[in-house]
């Protein structure tokens, strides 16, 4: 290759390494929350929100964002979302509070929502569309590989480290972006004047959050009401009614912060929905089994993170060759397989779970899902901004950055409902027979005490524990009744995570099913590409 044509690799590279950084600390978080909790003296409501503010902020801005890197370049967007996810990555790991680490972690989400939308815009302009399917398939991957490496390097760092080198490792990482991007990624600019409309900025932000923020918070609240007669249902309704605002307002800009007329193109539509459906499988699968590798089977938070490795390995190699034969034969019939395969490797994972379970148990179910997953990533990317008209591209990255997100979120909402459901159920089942090994006067003790265990479950993945052992239980019936609670959450939590899991593989099904209404391969866009670098520091 010549160093001109070796360019775009290398802009590919730096684009990557940035966005490998916001999506880590997604889920990097999770497992050091334990330990931030107990250094801190954090509530549990303000453990949640150490994760959760990092997501509200960051799924509610990216709209917004991606209409930013139109009007200032892309490349400036980036480095500029880069810089401020630094520097909150410094705060939250100098942070001596809870409250500072929120406002620290709330900083991150808006430097992540700066510079997520841009890399997309970025290979679609610098990439031959002969190329870009490959480019895409380096370049998603990173969100698939974010997600289940950040179990596995959280660990490591928590336990070998301290909890604040989870947010310290994104320094030099970061420092190694900036400086990359200014020397090799091209300042790409379209030509044109735009705007910035602040009412659909108002409508779209707020709305988003309002979503979010139900999502996130209504398993808590039992979907019901959270406090001053305001209920979780009507705070979901009222940012749908902005939304409604929102899409009411756009038809009528001549300049839409958010261009409708992408979505009469049927496979650009097609492929928002999906990226939705496979981060609502994504994280649905991680939530469950983050809970039954630690908490259900008693593995350590490194331990737990290397049983995922078959499947971030997996997924590494898939992605670019998946991205190649996407180049080569168009993207529906390698995503429709990537979607099957997906949930097949998923149902696997609910059919060798055993109460006996060792990392190996895992090795070919997730195996199976890595290279389902790493099937996905690149058609999905590659074929939506393909069907995006260029001059679109920023508005096409924030809608498709913004529904992954939103799929993640619902994802996580529907899991933990579903979970807490059936894991009270299989509880209460297993506490009636395991009673019968206690005295009968203890017995009616024992299982009420599982009646309403859902919340205290599914807190076992924050290192709660699920029950205590009930009050005025006879001394020599303390360490057998301690036995049966580990036995009930232990078998509860195997027979819940099954129906949880038929959740995600039906959803998958349903995007597989959803891929026949894709065009075997899309008809070139018949706008002419306007985006041009304007200025390279690399040349």
């Amino acid at each position: 290759m010549t160093e001109r044509s070796l360019r775009p690799w290398t802009s590919l590279v730096v684009l990557c390494l940035g966005t490998f950084a916001i999506l880590l600390d997604t889920t990097i978080v999770n497992v050091a929350i334990p330990s931030l909790v107990t250094d801190l003296h954090a509530s549990l409501d303000q453990a949640v929100w150490v994760v959760n503010s990092y997501l509200l902020v960051f799924t509610a801005l990216l709209i917004v964002a991606s209409r930013l890197g139109d009007i200032f370049g892309p490349r400036r967007l980036f480095v500029g979302g880069l810089a401020v996810f630094a520097l909150a990555s410094a705060l939250c790991g100098a942070a001596q509070s809870p409250g500072q680490l929120i406002a620290a972690r709330v900083l991150q989400g808006v430097g992540a929502a700066a510079l997520a939308p841009q890399g997309m815009v970025v290979i679609q302009s610098i990439f031959p569309r002969e190329r870009m399917g490959a480019a895409f398939g380096v370049f998603s991957s990173m969100t698939g590989l974010a997600a289940v490496a950040g179990p596995t390097i959280g660990g490591a760092l928590t336990t070998y480290v301290s909890w604040r080198w989870v947010f310290y490792v994104n320094l030099p990482i970061a420092a190694a972006g900036i400086v990359l991007a200014v020397l090799y990624v091209p300042d790409i600019r379209t030509g044109r004047r735009h705007r910035l409309d602040a009412i659909g900025v108002l409508f779209a932000s707020l709305g988003l959050s309002a979503v979010v923020f139900g999502l996130i918070e209504g398993q808590r609240y039992s979907w019901a009401e959270m406090g001053r007669g305001i209920t979780i249902p009507e705070i979901i309704g009222a940012g749908v009614v902005l939304l409604a605002a929102f899409v009411w307002w756009e038809r009528r800009r001549p300049e839409p912060l958010m261009p409708l007329r992408l979505f009469a193109d049927r496979t650009f539509s097609v492929m928002v929905v999906l990226n939705a459906v496979v981060q609502f499988a994504l994280l649905s699968m991680l939530l469950v089994n983050a809970i039954n590798l630690q908490s259900a089977l008693g593995m350590t938070a490194v331990r737990s993170g290397s049983t995922g490795l078959p499947l971030t390995i997996t997924l590494s190699a898939v992605a670019p060759f998946a991205g190649r034969l996407t180049d080569r034969f168009g993207g529906k019939f390698v995503l429709m397989t990537g979607l099957f395969v997906y949930a097949i490797g998923i149902a696997g994972v609910a059919a060798v779970s055993s109460t006996n379970s060792t990392s190996f148990t895992f090795v070919v179910p997730l195996l199976i899902a890595g290279v389902g997953m790493g099937a996905i990533f690149a058609p999905l990317a590659t074929e939506a901004m393909r069907a995006a008209p260029p001059r679109y591209a920023g508005a096409a990255s924030g809608i498709l950055n913004t529904s992954r997100q939103l799929g993640a979120t619902f994802g996580g909402a529907v899991t933990g409902a579903v979970l807490a459901n059936r894991l009270t159920a299989a509880m209460h089942a297993r506490a009636v027979a395991d009673s019968a090994a206690l005295p009968e006067n203890a017995r009616d003790r024992f299982t009420g005490a599982f009646s309403n265990a859902a919340s205290g479950g599914l807190q076992v993945g924050r290192g709660q524990f699920v029950s205590q052992v009930p009050r005025d239980t006879p001394p020599s019936l303390v360490t057998q009744v301690r036995q049966l609670i580990d036995d009930v959450f232990t078998h509860g939590y195997v027979t819940a995570l099954r129906p949880t899991l038929a959740v995600s593989v039906a959803v998958l099904l349903a995007g597989a099913a959803l891929c026949l209404l894709l065009r075997r391969r899309p008809t070139p866009s018949l706008e002419p590409v306007t985006a041009e670098p304007v200025k390279a520091a690399a040349e």
